[in-house]
């Protein structure tokens, strides 16, 4: 085991899961915000998969003449009893994603190829600063995108006090943001007699604090319920779970506007397998969670968009254990109502040895933050200045991409 994939699993045990299946769910709480234009109530999920996305094995370039070649026993195919899902005549779907192939016919969902963060040197921990700092280097902040993005949207009728519920806050949603009106809370797994002696201990000790853990744990409830209590060791199940508590919050007139969630193991050096195996069993998971996402949600569905991203892709070539190690190009996906969907985005650069990046990854194309900045515009009319200057500072070249929502 390399010493990357050591850090990466020491990671995951720090930030243990929440609901058995996130490595966090949280929540902000916005003022409430209507777009001036055209009245909508916009909102924003954020998902992460921690551990690195084969984008090859996700989204196949099926006609590419290099793509068997370097995927080997993993590779989709078009026809048998698990072809992949055509999504044009290049690009074909993992087999394992029927929901996002519906919504993508139903122009309800994209995906933006060949695409990756400014990070280039493939270790887990710093790739995922990089991803949820928005910065081009690791190590510079401790505050998330999401939070700075937070900080700069226009002030409305405030909804709620904010929290972020989860073992740890995530850096993506990280930062000092007492004007939007959310707070950080740690909120450890536990039952409720433990819950609630960490209540009473900080009722004396601190009472904002034990206000926000009382909070945290209604919602936590509200999230889950009795019928949503995941079952253990089904990572798929967790997945939806957690996406199904999301929505219901989401929904809500008083609910948040945007949520961030974690999903962990992603990261295939083995066993990666093709059209079944552990990536399927993975994307299958992801697959029900945007299901849950598009039916919890109701008819906020229509002004929503969810941008699911990883820090980095794997390598081109499946190595001696049927898997693949850390690489660099990959794919994001987008889903949602409000996403102009129906196409795969990519400035395509081929999988010839020439063309590969470093003679081993999908070359990028496409900066990851040009997208995120794209729904962060239209969602929520964010500048181009307080885009590249504030929430990705020192991103001026990597511009807005357009006419990602309808």
């Amino acid at each position: 085991m390399t010493m990357d994939c050591v850090e990466n699993r020491l990671l995951t045990s720090r930030r243990s899961l929440l609901l058995g299946g996130a490595s966090f769910a949280a929540w902000a709480y916005l003022p409430k915000f209507a777009r001036a234009a055209d009245g909508r109530d916009p909102r924003l999920i954020v998902v992460i998969l921690r551990g690195a996305l084969d984008g090859l094995a996700t989204v196949a370039p099926v006609c590419d003449p290099d793509y068997v070649g370097l995927h080997g026993s993993i590779a989709l195919t078009t026809d048998g009893p698990r072809a992949a899902l055509m999504l044009d005549p290049f690009f074909a779907l993992h087999p394992a994603m029927p929901e996002f192939a519906r919504m993508y016919r139903d122009k309800h969902a994209a995906v933006v190829h060949a695409v990756a963060t400014p990070y280039r040197d493939r270790s887990h921990f710093d790739g995922q600063d990089v991803l949820e700092s928005g910065y081009a280097g690791p190590g510079r902040v401790q505050s998330g995108w999401l939070n700075r993005a937070l900080e700069n949207l226009p002030r409305g009728e405030r909804v709620s006090s904010g929290l972020a519920v989860g073992p740890t806050t995530p850096l993506v949603l990280r930062g000092n943001a007492p004007t939007v009106g959310w707070a950080p809370v740690a909120l450890p797994q536990a039952d409720d007699d433990t819950a609630m002696r960490l209540v009473e201990l900080y009722r004396h000790r601190d009472p904002a604090l034990a206000s926000a853990l009382t909070q945290g744990l209604q919602l936590e409830k509200a999230a889950s319920g009795d019928d949503m209590k995941p079952k253990p060791g089904n990572a798929t199940a967790q997945m939806r779970l957690v996406a199904r508590g999301a929505a219901k919050l989401m929904a809500a007139d008083d609910g948040p506007r945007i949520a961030a969630l974690a999903f962990d193991g992603w990261d295939t050096h083995a066993n990666e397998g093709g059209a079944v195996g552990r990536l399927a069993f993975l994307l299958g998971g992801l697959d029900g969670a945007l299901a849950e996402f598009e039916s919890g949600l109701g008819d906020r569905w229509r002004n929503t968009v969810v941008v699911v991203a990883t820090e980095f892709g794997r390598t081109a070539r499946i190595n001696g254990t049927d898997g693949t190690d850390h690489g660099t190009g990959t794919v994001a996906l987008l889903a949602g109502g409000a996403v102009k969907g129906g196409r795969v985005i990519s400035d395509w650069p081929g999988l010839k040895p020439a063309n590969l990046y470093e003679g081993r990854d999908l070359k990028p194309t496409t900066d990851l933050r040009a997208v995120i900045k794209g729904v962060l515009q239209d969602q929520f009319g964010l500048s181009d200045r307080v885009l590249a200057e504030t929430v990705f500072p020192d991103s001026a070249a990597a511009r807005p991409m357009k006419g990602l929502v309808a």
